[in-house]
């Protein structure tokens, strides 16, 4: 088993499901009392939230390589950032560590192809659903067509993440609204729906919809164990 080095605390509120997620998953693939072996940097997320709404991107993305570093140098065998926004800067990471850095726009692809889905609504932050880090990934590589909310619903979704979510606050005001966004989007075609963020399945469950979400936090986990065990 390789270890995985997670960069985390974008937010905690999700940060701590991925540890969840990598031993539930050991423990499935392996039984007995196995469990993941794992290192974890995690963030101020208060310090990543201001430089994101000034635009600082560089300065996020020097953050990140410097904690991408660190785990390299404790002994992980792989990075995972624990988050979709902050992949907007992902080449910080990839570009300076010498060991492999899984992409979660990369295995949430995976897992809708193996789903046989081609037309999927998005929803995040603001700056996953309007920025094309994301997408490209998902159209370029999967040859997905992506749907997002229109411009006010895109503002309620990004709201609700950045004054709810991230501080853990779960109300079902806005499940409520989440959920109407989401059956809006499926109107128009969308076949499943991915939950670019991290803190959203927090909120939505599978039971809440009639299409299939995408837990990217959980895909992005189980597939890191995967290729733990793999390599």
């Amino acid at each position: 088993m390789k270890t995985i080095g997670l960069i985390g605390g974008m937010s905690w509120e999700s940060s701590k499901l991925y540890y969840e997620f990598l031993n539930t998953k050991a423990k499935d693939l392996l039984g007995g009392s196995h469990s993941a072996k794992c290192i974890m940097i995690s963030v101020d997320f208060e310090e990543i939230e201001r430089l994101t709404f000034k635009g600082d991107w560089a300065a996020i993305g020097n953050l990140m390589k410097q904690a991408a570093l660190k785990l390299e140098r404790a002994g992980a065998d792989i990075v995972l950032l624990c988050t979709n926004t902050i992949h907007l800067i992902s080449h910080y990471i990839s570009d300076s560590i010498s060991i492999p850095f899984l992409h979660i726009a990369t295995t949430t692809g995976q897992s809708i192809q193996k789903q046989g889905l081609k037309k999927v609504a998005l929803l995040g932050t603001k700056f996953t659903m309007e920025k094309d880090f994301y997408t490209k990934t998902l159209v370029n590589d999967f040859n997905l067509e992506i749907v997002t909310p229109n411009t006010n619903d895109r503002q309620i979704v990004h709201d609700i993440i950045y004054n709810e979510l991230v501080k853990g606050q779960f109300t079902n005001a806005s499940k409520q609204k989440i959920i109407t966004i989401i059956k809006q989007l499926q109107n128009q075609g969308a076949q499943g729906v991915i939950l670019g963020c991290t803190e959203l399945p927090i909120l939505i469950s599978e039971t809440d919809i009639d299409i299939p979400s995408f837990d990217t936090g959980k895909i992005h986990a189980h597939s890191a164990m995967e290729w733990s065990l793999q390599n």
